[in-house]
């Protein structure tokens, strides 16, 4: 069997260069802008509900 090699694949010009992947940035949600107003909002995720509540001290709380 042959050995495997962890370095960068190889071509007739030399190695390739690996390209990096994209950076993602993650996403900022105004709470208020998912409670509307309100107090609790409804989250769907995979066919399930899932409650975001914000408490009377302005914590909030996820429940399924």
């Amino acid at each position: 069997m042959a050995a495997q090699s962890n370095s960068a694949p190889t071509g007739l010009d030399g190695p390739k260069p690996v390209m990096p992947l994209p950076k993602i940035s993650t996403p900022k949600i105004d709470v208020q802008a998912l409670l509307q107003g309100g107090r609790e909002a409804i989250l769907l995720h995979q066919d399930q509900e899932y409650r975001l509540r914000l408490t009377s001290t302005g914590k909030l709380i996820l429940t399924k």
